[in-house]
């Protein structure tokens, strides 16, 4: 079986819900919660997985911990019953981000994320990556090329697992950019899985169903 590429979104947030996108890095709902818990229920294949990448923005970071809570290592929870022995880190990347400039797409400081997430290690995120300028700009041009550097990053790691998979929580609007498919809409904590191919010369994530 060839390794795969999962791209997820996140679960439900209070901003999809109250609509309000002025709302800073908002959390999860109850529902979110609900939804990235089963999202660890079923989940296919997670002895397959061999590294979990997720955007820093607060829902993310939730939704990762909670949606794989069965192979995600045990010092991540409180709960005994969570996490396992010997398990995955979670490895946020910055370049995850969701690409507008909104507050609700804006993360929060490194201060605050240690706090709601003591464990959660924020060491590798770039400086400066909740400016939404630059190589963080909502335009076009550098979300299209963020999301080239991504998926270039995912095929070096992938070439370092030997055969496992990764799974990636992104956003939706991002997630557009990263698959190259510009309709993709999934559904909040679906899940999708890629290929990694190089076509003409680049990097490309290609629907698993088509290879």
């Amino acid at each position: 079986m060839s390794a795969k590429v999962y791209l997820v979104r996140h679960a439900e947030s209070i901003h999809n819900v109250s609509k309000d996108f002025d709302h800073p890095d908002p959390a999860l709902t109850d529902v979110g919660i609900a939804q990235s818990r089963q999202l660890a229920q079923t989940f296919p294949n997670p002895e397959r997985i061999g590294l979990i990448l997720a955007s820093p923005l607060r829902r993310a970071i939730e939704s990762a911990l909670f949606g794989f809570s069965a192979v995600l290592d045990k010092h991540y929870y409180e709960e005994p019953s969570l996490g396992s022995e010997d398990g995955l880190k979670l490895i946020l990347s910055s370049d995850l981000q969701e690409s507008s400039s909104l507050p609700c797409d804006t993360g929060s400081s490194v201060v605050q994320l240690r706090t709601l997430f003591p464990k959660v290690n924020f060491d590798g995120l770039r400086e400066g990556w909740q400016t939404k300028d630059g190589f963080y700009s909502p335009n076009d041009d550098a979300v299209k090329e963020r999301a080239r550097v991504v998926r270039l990053d995912l095929a070096r790691r992938l070439g370092e697992l030997e055969g496992k998979d990764i799974v990636v929580v992104t956003h939706g609007n991002f997630m557009k950019h990263l698959s190259g498919d510009y309709k993709i809409d999934l559904p909040k904590a679906g899940w999708k899985a890629f290929a990694i191919k190089e076509i003409k010369g680049e990097i490309t994530l290609v629907d698993d169903d088509e290879t």
